[in-house]
């Protein structure tokens, strides 16, 4: 907005509204390797959205699982010499560790190698089976002779069958970007052995996503009943197509041993594919975290819930969230999600991350070389909306807006104020101040801000906020406090200035309080209050809660620390 004023006075208080129970979700990271900045985009997007959820007073359960089963884990852990359920605990472990630093406010973090995932992913396969949507085939593939296994497409590498390329993985070629199955490369070897891999027969069992009740379902689910976003409506109309149309495949949801998983009922030997019980690692966290809080599960997930159910993805994993989840839901009679958020990815500098350049940044990272983990969720804030499209971390840009925006413009308002009403006024607001016109203005504002944080418009609703800032700067340059220090003649003047810029300090301080959690309590704490709610926006600070003493809330980033940022990542 350019002139905030004009655009802000005018809007109507909306009452709060009725309390809605919600289930989030974000996607379920792997157990085979750390959390990087990368991964931290969805968190973070989650985290602020369920954060302001509760802000607003709703009900609101967030949980996640390390995702751990797998050929991958398998590998990695006979490589470290460690059974594979100590690795995902060591994996786990770190995960939380780095969550935890960034402020993840996950209300249950748990495992897809639970009790919980066995029982509930066996019952919806039963109940799928059941309902005549699994078959039985025998088709041929890639296998190892030496290590005695079949191999996943990703552990079958050769020269693109297009292009001759070399080391190529067994479904997609990384120079000229063909697809192909990985009997099609030329020159294949095992990743796991080295070994030519030859050609195998063994049974597999399928869910009929073929099937035209799935079709049907799937074209209502995508096209009408769920607000998916355009770019994913619009992928799923391609994958969907038109009623008549028969475009979908069939699901392959069985591995052959040795494979790290869960065995398939009354099938020896057969193991669920890690993308059938991941998913329900979701249904099995809640599971879980139900039964710590006496939740009644079944009230969520069934039906005829009124509950809510969201799911933040990455863009890449939307085929398995909107084909096969609600498919697999649906018809084992389970409720289908509300929505499905997917995100896009993050660049560094406009590029890949990358290795080699530093800029495959963990998490890990972050905290040891002393960066404050908030300055980057304030920055991906600002790059974040509710569309699929990828955002960048430009790292000098990080530096001035983070710099300009948080220190500036935000924390120097409280910096600017806060010792003229310790020092004159014990600490004590003029209450006759708050109703003050610069204080309407940006109380006017809690709708249009809380309405993009809803659509997920981060970067709109921060720009708001800042422009707000930019008001009470204003506001302060003008009054000059400074001065009017100086002349006891002034006291009045100088303590409605102080009063005025403090409350909108605690206002703007509550509009950002999703994205910087740890500032707000340091904020709360300074101005003496408890806790503050959304609607806390029309409960002004008052005389009889004399602010304290201003402590220092956030420092400046220096290019000394990308420096060393980047160089611990190389």
């Amino acid at each position: 907005m350019s002139n905030p004023q004009h655009n802000l006075t005018s809007q109507p208080q909306v009452p709060l509204p009725s309390p809605r129970r919600m289930l989030v979700t974000s996607a379920l990271p792997y157990a085979n390797g750390q959390i990087h900045i990368g991964h931290l985009v969805e968190y973070v997007q989650t985290d602020i959205w369920v954060r302001f959820q509760r802000l607003r007073g709703h009900e609101v359960h967030y949980v996640c699982a390390d995702d751990t089963h797998g050929t991958p884990i398998m590998l990695r852990a006979e490589q470290e010499g460690i059974s594979p359920q100590a690795l995902i605990t060591k994996v786990w472990q770190e995960h939380k560790r780095d969550f935890d630093a960034f402020q993840i406010s996950f209300d249950n973090y748990y495992t897809t190698d639970s009790p919980e995932n066995k029982t509930l992913a066996s019952a919806i396969y039963l109940q799928l089976r059941e309902a005549g949507l699994i078959e039985k085939r025998t088709i041929e593939q890639a296998y190892d002779p030496v290590k005695e296994m079949f191999l996943p497409d990703r552990f079958i590498k050769g020269n693109c069958p297009k292009c001759n390329a070399a080391d190529q993985y067994g479904d997609s070629c990384e120079k000229c970007g063909a697809t192909y199955a990985p009997t099609d490369l030329l020159n294949p070897y095992s990743v796991v052995s080295g070994a030519t891999p030859i050609r195998k027969a063994s049974e597999h069992y399928f869910f009929k996503l073929s099937d035209p009740r799935c079709e049907t379902f799937l074209r209502e689910w995508t096209q009408v009943k769920t607000p998916l976003q355009v770019e994913a409506r619009n992928k799923m109309k391609e994958w969907v197509g038109e009623a008549g149309e028969s475009k979908l495949s069939d699901w392959d949801i069985s591995r052959d041993a040795p494979y790290f998983g869960f065995e398939i009922p009354d099938a020896p030997g057969k193991y669920f594919y890690v993308w059938l019980d991941a998913p329900i690692g979701y249904y099995a966290s809640f599971l879980n975290y139900c039964q710590q809080k006496g939740l009644d599960f079944e009230d969520w997930v069934r039906p005829n819930t009124t509950t809510e159910q969201y799911h933040f993805i990455g863009k890449d994993i939307l085929y398995f969230h909107t084909l096969f989840w609600p498919a697999t839901l649906h018809f084992s009679g389970y409720r289908t999600p509300t929505n499905i958020f997917a995100h896009g990815f993050l660049t560094v500098d406009g590029e890949k991350m990358s290795k080699s350049r530093g800029t495959l940044i963990s998490a890990q990272s972050v905290i040891e070389t002393g960066f404050n983990p908030e300055w980057l969720r304030y920055y991906f804030a600002t790059k974040l909306n509710a569309s699929m499209e990828d955002l960048d971390l430009n790292l000098q840009d990080f530096i001035a807006r983070v710099n300009s925006d948080l220190i500036g413009k935000y924390v120097n308002i409280a910096s600017r104020s806060a010792g003229f009403l310790i020092k004159h006024f014990a600490g004590q607001v003029n209450d006759g101040a708050m109703s003050h016109v610069l204080l309407q203005q940006i109380r006017a504002a809690s709708e249009p801000i809380a309405t993009l944080y809803e659509e997920r418009e981060f970067a709109k609703a921060l720009r708001l906020v800042m422009e707000l800032a930019d008001m009470v700067n204003a506001f302060v340059d003008e009054q000059k406090p400074w001065d009017l220090a100086k002349d006891p003649a002034h006291k009045a003047a100088l303590h409605t200035v102080c009063s005025v810029t403090l409350e909108a300090f605690r206002a703007l301080s509550l509009y950002l309080k999703p994205v910087l959690p740890h500032v707000a309590i340091n904020v709360e704490q300074f101005l003496n209050l408890p806790p503050q709610q959304w609607h806390d926006i029309a409960v002004p600070l008052n005389s009889k809660h004399p602010v304290r003493p201003y402590q220092h809330l956030m420092s400046r980033v220096e290019a000394s620390q990308i420096d060393a940022l980047v160089s611990a990542n190389q």
